[in-house]
């Protein structure tokens, strides 16, 4: 599948129907386009199986309760609609996008309790989300966005809006040839990438940012769990900037990322490490199981 991803060949659901790919479209005055009332999730389907995909279904439902909405789907049905896209497309192996939003209706002001809340889900194949960085290790650029407190934004849903400055980061990051962004929380402490979380290794422990004001990504927690089984100790603590210098190894975890190994965040270097090489391997054969 190539070319924009508004035209091309296949099918997405939509409201519960299966909608020809060109013509599963919104009005201009859909709420969420002008107030970012939407929530989305990214998962991936491994020979025909989407890797946690209950869960990924729940949390879209529990992210639209966060940014005040509510899915008239049910958790069973938004999983029998992701099968239905897969199967309709012919696909085993792809990345799946179900996005729910306030859509047009009586309301169009910041306010829309009577607008209705739409849903859609879509599949596609996608590779590596960083390249060949799976290999050689990412470059991340430090970005001058700070991921916000938890009491200015919900923080903890997966919404569109919390991913303006995230874009911004990504563009800035990429116009320095790098492939992503590193970024802070509000307080200085080393939180995240843009659409991933982030793990450090020093002296055979693991160090992974808390999640106190950002998404405890579903990766995230798969990893550390596969790191206990391993023995691994796992420190989820605040981690702060200078701290940078005497980690060893680093990498990036995330439905689109997987396990990514970094190499440099701004003029930090890492090695491309056993441990990291080992718990990507290991997250490639447990999604595909």
């Amino acid at each position: 599948m190539s070319g924009g991803y508004d035209d091309r060949d296949g099918l997405i659901w939509m409201d519960g129907k299966m909608i020809d790919w060109r013509d599963a479209n919104v009005h201009i005055l859909t709420h969420a386009m002008h107030y970012a009332s939407s929530v989305f999730e990214g998962e991936r389907c491994y020979n025909g199986k989407i890797f946690e995909s209950r869960r990924h279904s729940e949390r879209l439902h529990a992210s639209a309760k966060m940014i005040d909405f509510e899915i008239p789907w049910t958790v069973d049905e938004i999983e029998a609609a992701k099968q239905e896209v897969l199967t309709a497309n012919g696909l085993t192996d792809a990345y799946v996008r179900a996005v729910a939003w306030r859509g047009a209706g009586e309301d169009m002001g910041v306010a829309s309790a009577r607008n209705p809340v739409r849903l859609a889900i879509a599949a596609w194949e996608w590779g590596a989300y960083y390249g060949d960085a799976k290999m050689k290790g990412a470059k991340l650029d430090i970005s001058k966005w700070k991921r916000p407190s938890p009491e200015t934004i919900p923080s903890h849903a997966k919404a569109a809006g919390l991913y303006m400055i995230c874009t911004m980061s990504k563009h800035a990051a990429e116009a320095k040839g790098c492939s992503d962004a590193m970024m802070f929380d509000y307080r200085g402490y080393v939180a995240e990438a843009t659409g991933a979380n982030i793990f450090f290794v020093k002296d055979g422990e693991v160090h992974t940012p808390d999640p106190d004001c950002f998404l405890n990504g579903i990766t995230r927690q798969t990893v550390i769990g596969m790191l206990k089984e391993r023995q691994v100790k796992v420190h989820e603590r605040h981690i702060m900037p200078e701290e940078l210098e005497g980690f060893e190894q680093c990498w990036l975890t995330g439905t689109a990322a997987e396990v990514t190994p970094v190499g440099k965040i701004g003029d930090y270097n890492f090695d491309v490490g056993s441990l990291t090489r080992d718990i990507s391997e290991d997250y490639e054969k447990l999604v595909r199981a």
